[in-house]
């Protein structure tokens, strides 16, 4: 009987220690553990083993450090300064090198980098090499050699701003040799082990994807091409190179596949698919030494691997082991394979990097990336996968997440949406929105709705023209199901995400008005035509689809369907409070669409926020910004949903929050005007003065000011008026010259670096010719030439008092046409007259000029050219002239 009560006593006690331990809140964990910097990042063993380099905190950045692999963190030395965190690096295959790239604010131009990893310097970082030092265009890289370690293949784009060139790059010296020069529309390349360009990536007129094989320098041939609702990607070579792995989903496959295909006869013969017939195929992991085939991977709710190599598989079962219930991954090898860095993560976990040799044996901790957050680690959640059915019937996959120690009934719930829309998904691991939101006493649903990837041919094309229909349906439905089953409060329902997700944001709050509470919405598209409109033009092979998903804005169908699925036009709807937040940079969804909302919501008085940095693109990675944009949305959400925040933060992150908080009553939005062009323009006087004339130019961009000089010659020369700038540039000298006759222009020719650069003009379109290449542009009306000479054409024109005119002006960067609207802005005495060029296509771009109206030549003029971050580039005509 004494024992029986013994037993009895010591269950009370410790079911009653576990009912108080579950009813006790978890501390308010401060966000810097969430999001601020780690303090090492990002480790790359070098090839030879000899060194690790890794991603450390540097002026307040991110930043690529180094040191030998048997010194300790602190003996490292900083390689990189710069001030956006760095996107990514890796090391060259002999060593000498490591390469990054970088971006001018967000706004996604990336040039490459190179950095000896073991220069020596006495104070600071060594200089690092841009191996492509071109402005406003984005660097592909399709190769770094392994069996010539200085060598590199990308694409630039500088020629053709929606299509790239393929360039050899010697990582030396910086030399860059033409290989390819794409008229064919090609989107990429793929090497075999030799290191041959065997085959390339087309998307044709219709939008479709095309394999090629490369017969010769200019010779290719079609041997696989799939529809906009199919996909198809080469994902390595056998051992001989006779044949290429090929992931399909082609026909009427609907969990994409894996082959070996014959690039000569086209014969494919089926490898694998998943045996557990449910995802699409994952990936393969190719040793580049032996050629061989290791393992295949698929993602259910988490990833599974196939293993090929019996001892391989015995390694990788003996680290998982050392780590059950958390993920391991591989992150770095040496160049045989031997040495390696291994991540190891988890949902409640956080994530550790370990060093492991294959032959010793030996597993050694190297870097807790965020140490406060290991220390706090028993405050962490558990993330669980859930299904549910939409509002068709069909499944929706995802994940939910409960607040440590909190019962899963009648919480506040986030709902925290993907981007993409289509083919990116939502894992399971550690995700530190999700821990920071269920830490402050939020419920999270992550849901994997139609159109996330990984599910299948069927899943991912069911949300082809759905957006704010069925594919919001699978989010709606999603809430409903934690409603109904008691978890979710219905008064306490917020939605946010990113891209997409914040596109879903304002669908949400659009087309189901009563369901959420409030919104945060994170560089999403408001309206579905500005936002196709202004997509970037290395996005052109990517139209097509884009169409599929959305509907085509060139048809009336498409258009109603655009139309109702903005939610920009649904403003009416909308009561619930919002927050907006904005990169100023952002090249996909640019900064127009959360303007315009804010100005509609603003003005229909409606509840919102807006938080728009000057110096972000697509999302927010300078540390500051984060940490501010984090201040903002937990008191936001604390506000509608009564979860817990953290009051304040650093005097830099609240002063950052105060600079990039915006006076919603002051934003304004200037839609492009639709305006005719006119047909031609009524000259007062076709009289132009030869004369020699000299400006002053400054070029004030990125805080920095850049003085330049450059002259102006203008001549009769036989039946023309010829115009000639000269400007000393850092680039070299750059002449251009404009040819007029009647006071129309006749031809134009550019000299740069050694290059030429033609444009004929004339009564239905303008040639352009450069690199070899000709442009043939349809003109409609009135046509002059912006860059040079305007200011002469527009002081001969009727510059009364509410005089304007529109004209259109060949781009030689775009090849199109841009429609251009001059306005008198200002009559400053009889002399001087303000004139203002705006372009009606993108109304940030503006060139006032002030102009002399006896001489009939500008005094000064000043144009913006967002296309380069915004540039002020200022010209004043020197007092001797």
């Amino acid at each position: 009987m004494k024992n029986t009560f013994l037993i009895y006593l010591s269950l009370f006690l410790l079911m009653g220690t576990k009912t108080y331990a579950q009813k006790q809140e978890v501390p308010l964990l401060d966000r810097e553990i969430f999001f601020g910097n780690p303090e090492i990042a990002g480790g790359q063993l070098s090839p030879d083993g000899k060194f690790i380099s890794f991603l450390k905190e540097y002026n307040g950045t991110l930043n690529i450090w180094v040191k030998k692999f048997d010194e300790p963190f602190e003996k490292a030395k900083p390689l990189t300064d710069n001030e956006r965190p760095i996107g990514g690096y890796f090391w060259t295959y002999d060593g000498k090198y490591i390469l990054y790239v970088k971006d001018n604010k967000g706004d996604e131009n990336f040039n490459v980098y190179a950095v000896d990893p073991i220069a020596e310097v006495k104070e600071g970082v060594p200089e690092a090499k841009n191996l492509t030092p071109l402005k406003d265009v984005r660097i592909q890289i399709y190769q770094v050699s392994r069996n010539q370690p200085n060598i590199m293949m990308v694409g630039i784009n500088d020629r053709d701003k929606a299509w790239h060139d393929l360039y050899k790059v010697d990582i030396a010296t910086g030399e860059r040799t033409l290989i390819f020069e794409n008229n064919n529309r090609i989107t990429g390349w793929n090497f075999d082990w030799d290191e041959k360009p065997r085959l390339a990536y087309r998307t044709n007129d219709k939008g479709h994807s095309e394999i090629m094989r490369v017969d010769g320098d200019n010779e290719f041939t079609k041997i696989y091409e799939t529809n906009l609702k199919e996909s198809a990607y080469v994902s390595g070579w056998n051992k001989d190179n006779s044949r290429f792995y090929l992931v399909s989903n082609k026909g009427d496959v609907d969990l994409s596949t894996l082959y070996l295909m014959d690039p000569q006869t086209k014969a494919t013969e089926k490898v694998e698919s998943d045996p557990k017939n449910k995802v699409d195929f994952g990936g393969v992991f190719i040793d580049d030494n032996t050629r061989e085939l290791l393992y295949t991977s698929y993602t259910y709710d988490k990833r599974e691997r196939l293993w090929k190599n019996k001892k391989w598989e015995k390694l990788f079962k003996h680290l998982e082991k050392q780590f059950k219930g958390r993920e391991v991954g591989f992150s770095s090898f040496t160049k045989d394979y031997k040495q390696m860095l291994i991540s190891v993560s988890g949902d409640k976990y956080a994530p550790e990097v370990y060093y492991y040799n294959s032959d010793s044996k030996k597993l050694i901790h190297q870097y807790t990336p965020k140490p406060k957050l290991k220390e706090n680690e028993q405050y962490l959640t558990e993330m669980k996968p859930i299904t549910y059915k939409s509002s068709d019937g069909l499944e929706i996959p995802g994940y939910l997440t409960i607040p440590k120690n909190k019962e899963a009934k009648n919480l506040p719930l986030v709902v925290l949406v993907h981007g993409g829309p289509k083919g990116p998904r939502d894992y399971w691991g550690y995700n530190s929105y999700v821990q920071m939101l269920a830490n402050r006493g939020y419920a999270v649903l992550q849901p994997n709705f139609r159109a996330s990837g990984g599910y299948g041919k069927s899943f991912l094309n069911a949300g082809n023209k759905e957006w704010g229909k069925l594919m919001q349906d699978d989010i709606t439905y999603g809430v409903k199901y934690l409603i109904n089953e008691g978890i979710a409060d219905k008064s306490k329902v917020a939605i946010m995400g990113g891209s997409y997700g914040g596109y879903a944001t304002l669908a949400g709050l659009a087309f189901t008005p009563d369901l959420y509470t409030c919104g945060v919405d994170i560089v999403g598209p408001s309206n579905l035509f500005t936002l196709l409109e202004s997509i970037p033009p290395y996005w052109e092979s990517f139209r097509k689809s884009l169409y599929e998903m959305t509907g085509d804005p060139e048809t009336e169908e498409g258009k109603k369907l655009i139309e109702e699925a903005s939610p920009l036009f649904h403003v009416d709807k909308m009561k619930k409070p919002l927050l907006i937040i904005q990169g100023a940079n952002d090249p996909r969804v640019k900064q127009a669409e959360s303007d315009q909302i804010v100005v509609a919501l603003r003005d229909a008085d409606k509840e919102v926020e807006y938080l728009l940095a000057d110096d972000e693109g697509h999302g927010f990675r300078k540390p500051t910004n984060n940490m501010a944009m984090w201040v903002a949305t937990e008191k936001f959400l604390a506000k509608h949903l009564g979860g817990r925040y953290q009051e304040g933060g650093s005097d830099e992150v609240m002063k950052r929050l105060g600079e990039i908080t915006v006076d919603v009553s002051k934003v304004t939005y200037s839609p492009k005007e639709e305006v005719a062009t006119d047909k031609s323009l009524a000259f007062v006087t076709t009289d132009i003065n030869e004369g020699e004339y000299d400006y002053d130019v400054s070029i004030e961009v990125q805080g920095k000011t850049i003085p330049m000089t450059t002259h102006r010659s203008v001549k009769k020369e036989g039946e023309f008026i010829t115009i000639t700038d000269k400007a000393n540039s850092p680039m070299g000298e750059v002449m251009d010259k404009l040819y007029i006759k009647d006071m129309k222009p006749v031809k134009r020719e550019i000299n740069q670096a050694g290059q030429t650069f033609l444009m004929t003009f004339a009564e239905e379109n303008v040639e352009i010719e450069m690199m070899g290449r000709k442009f043939n542009i349809p003109v409609e009306g009135a046509v002059l030439c912006a860059d040079i000479g305007l200011d002469l054409f527009l002081a001969r024109l009727p510059l009364t008092e509410g005089y304007e005119t529109v004209f259109v002006s060949p781009d030689m960067m775009t090849q199109k046409m841009k429609q251009l609207k001059v306005n008198v802005k200002e009559k400053k005495d009889d002399k001087l007259t303000v004139v203002q060029v705006t372009n009606l296509d993108n109304p940030k771009e503006i060139i006032e000029f002030t102009i002399n109206m006896e001489d009939k030549v500008s005094v000064q003029d000043t144009r913006i050219a967002p296309q380069m971050g915004n540039a002020k580039i200022t010209f004043v005509l020197k007092q001797d002239n």
